[in-house]
């Protein structure tokens, strides 16, 4: 097998950790969603190692993330977030995962297709993106339906449409017959119990993200990108380093040049921004982030040579504010030339 240069350190602990402060603070049945492969992170691995949590709901956008996920654990249950498209017949006849319907031609497709399924749907309830509408529950008369979902479009913050949103989200439980009933993402469960009804639908703060304050504390890191040392070197006071000659040193500056950057899903915001670490200390980035390499100022200590993998700095909230991105953009954004190594 080739080498690879990069690489993710990620925690298993850390995963399971969160896994189970969403679980206790929900009160309620807690899923996960593994969309966009895990959020970066590889999501056979993580539904393998959610599912020895405790974890038995399992969620990804699209049929061939359904498919490529492989057979679930023993117990697990998945459903499709996006439904059935025009095109998705024959890959929902192979699978046993339920889609969300979204809308009435979904429900249609559905119907005529596959009415002694159990099927999950969709209702938006102030989202205004995906779900049939509150006046349209009348055409889910006689549907087998598992779960019935909403999605919080504010829960990140303090906002009105929180409340408003959980009102209208008890008449439409108090309406149409469901075996469970779901709301809350991260943030929603952040909000309260009264936000969690039978399951919660955790993502982002399962994999390290915060999504409110109640959070921090309790949300374990759980990725860490390491790149590999390319070459040491002595910037030499007075010179520039990489395009655009962004940065000059004004002492000499023993420094690292790392094989990652941009093209790595390393954002090229971090320039000047962004660190490596080296134990407790961190080590700024110098210049500017190229597709594919960072200079690292290692005055602060590491006796590097070349070969030697160092670690970049990714506490996401912090990082992604450093960037001037969301934690998501942050975290599904690591490209695919990583090794991604679970311990």
């Amino acid at each position: 097998m080739t080498h690879r240069p990069l690489r993710l350190s990620l925690s298993k602990d850390a995963l399971q950790s969160n896994w189970r402060w969403l679980t206790a603070t929900s009160g309620v049945e807690t899923g996960a969603a593994i969309k966009a492969d895990g959020y970066g992170l590889g999501a056979v691995e993580v539904a393998k190692f959610l599912h020895d949590a405790g974890a038995r709901e399992f969620f990804v956008s699209t049929w061939d993330e359904a498919q490529a996920l492989g057979p679930l654990p023993e117990g697990a249950r998945l459903a499709v977030l996006h439904g059935l498209g025009p095109d998705d017949a024959a890959a929902a006849a192979a699978s046993d995962a339920r889609p969300v319907l979204n809308t009435l031609e979904q429900v249609r497709r559905w119907r005529i297709a596959f009415a002694d399924r159990p099927c999950d749907v969709m209702v938006d309830t102030g989202m205004n993106r995906l779900g049939l509408g509150m006046d349209e529950l009348g055409a889910l008369d006689g549907l087998k339906i598992d779960t019935l979902h909403s999605h919080l479009a504010c829960a990140d913050e303090d906002h009105d449409r929180n409340a408003l949103q959980l009102q209208r989200f008890c008449e439409v439980k108090d309406s149409v017959a469901a075996r469970q009933y779901s709301l809350a993402n991260s943030a929603g469960i952040c909000l309260g119990r009264d936000y969690a009804f039978d399951l919660v639908r955790p993502g982002l703060a399962l994999y390290g993200g915060i999504p409110r304050a109640e959070a921090v504390g309790h949300i374990q890191q759980v990725v860490t990108p390491e790149a590999q040392v390319l070459q040491v070197r002595t910037l030499k006071a007075g010179d520039s380093i990489g395009y655009g000659a962004s940065f000059t040193a004004d002492r000499n500056t023993p420094i690292a040049i790392l094989n990652i950057g941009y093209a790595d899903g390393y954002p090229r915001n971090l320039s000047g921004n962004g660190y490596a670490t080296f134990g407790a200390n961190l080590l700024p980035l110098l210049g500017r982030v190229s597709m594919d390499l960072v200079a690292v100022d290692i005055t602060r200590g590491g006796a590097w040579r070349e070969g030697d993998w160092m670690p970049l700095h990714f506490d996401l909230p912090t990082a992604a504010d450093a960037a001037g991105v969301t934690q998501y953009e942050l975290l599904t954004g690591l490209g695919q030339r990583y090794e991604r190594r679970w311990a």
